[in-house]
């Protein structure tokens, strides 16, 4: 266990959390955090983004001890960390999910590890599903190819190719620590001096690719962005239902879009919404086939069927989909 100096005026880890709506959850996470804070100098940033469900009055009431920042109007994941992340003052910046528990000595390890390792910017822990499994938080950057590869299914085709492994890794093992090039948004411990160099997330990512972009970001200005399975969080958004509204889905295609303008240009972007085509098309087909001739999937298959058919008009260019973007809380829930 490391010693930790008394009577520093900054702490030694900021955690900033941005809540949406999800008062039962960002409750449980701000308990958990303060287990944690009995032993390690911390300082709590709660970012709400205008949430009705009185998750705010809860969290004053209960946690006065929490810095509370409340903002107007729901703006955004990469915004509202940002906010933040401009109030905190510790070594080390954690940016952690509101629907995400963190068991006793997960920050301690976290901190010790990423102390002795000056070359690390970001560092992310296991993430636990409320099922007892492994949640996926590792993904390789997108490319053209890797985006087919996951189209035509090729990475479950072969599993243990790295050549033909999908940007999201489906078949990684989760087992041992590794520089990674992908840490998804859950949760995040960040250098300071790293986050000074390479600034903060890009507000034009309202939901989703801002993790994605940030993690490209650390890894073009040198740092070192590593998995660490040896500290690991519960994440309840980990077992969201893959039944979710295809605005949703849309709206994921469409950050990736965005992600693929802003790195790889014209030829890129025409790349990605080619494999994204097809990758659709190939589902309509396949789905529509387990519809007729498996009747206890079809209600999955005519799901999987609408929400393909709904990101074919997108690309097609029917801006409706994406008008009055949904508002997704940070534990992965739509409104229906």
């Amino acid at each position: 266990m490391m010693n930790y100096p008394a009577g520093e005026t900054d702490p030694l880890v900021s955690i900033v959390i941005v809540t949406w709506n999800g008062k039962r959850y960002a409750i449980e996470c701000l308990e958990s955090l303060e287990i944690e804070s009995a032993t390690l100098p911390v300082e709590i940033i709660v970012v709400d983004n205008c949430s009705t469900d009185g998750t705010p009055e809860a969290i004053r009431l209960q946690f006065p001890d929490v810095t509370l920042i409340e903002n107007h109007a729901n703006l955004g994941f990469a915004k509202a960390n940002n906010i933040g992340m401009a109030e905190s003052r510790g070594k080390y910046v954690c940016l952690i999910n509101s629907d995400v528990v963190v068991p006793p000595g997960c920050l301690e390890r976290m901190v010790e590890f990423i102390e002795a390792r000056p070359e690390i910017g970001v560092l992310g822990p296991r993430m636990l599903s409320p099922n007892g499994r492994t949640g996926e938080s590792v993904m390789m950057l997108p490319t053209v190819w890797n985006t087919l590869c996951c189209a035509l299914s090729l990475d479950t085709i072969f599993p243990g190719s790295a050549f033909f492994r999908g940007f999201d890794m489906k078949a990684y093992p989760y087992d041992s620590v590794d520089i990674v090039e992908v840490l998804t948004g859950w949760f995040w411990m960040v250098r300071r001096k790293a986050l000074q160099m390479v600034g903060g997330l890009d507000e034009q990512f309202f939901m989703y690719g801002e993790d994605i972009d940030w993690c490209h970001r650390f890894g073009a200005a040198g740092w070192r962005v590593v998995f660490y399975p040896d500290a690991a969080a519960l994440h309840y958004g980990g077992a969201s239902s893959e039944l979710a509204p295809a605005r949703f889905y849309v709206e994921m295609r469409r950050a990736n879009l965005q992600y693929f303008r802003k790195y790889y240009g014209t030829h890129g972007v025409l790349g990605y919404r080619t494999a994204v085509w097809i990758h659709e098309l190939l589902r309509i087909l396949g789905y529509s086939a387990l519809y007729a001739w498996k009747r206890p999937r079809r209600r999955e298959a005519a799901f999987k069927v609408r929400r393909s058919i709904a990101c074919m008009r997108w690309l097609l260019g029917d801006i409706s989909l994406l008008t009055n973007p949904p508002e997704i809380s940070q534990n992965g829930e739509v409104p229906t």
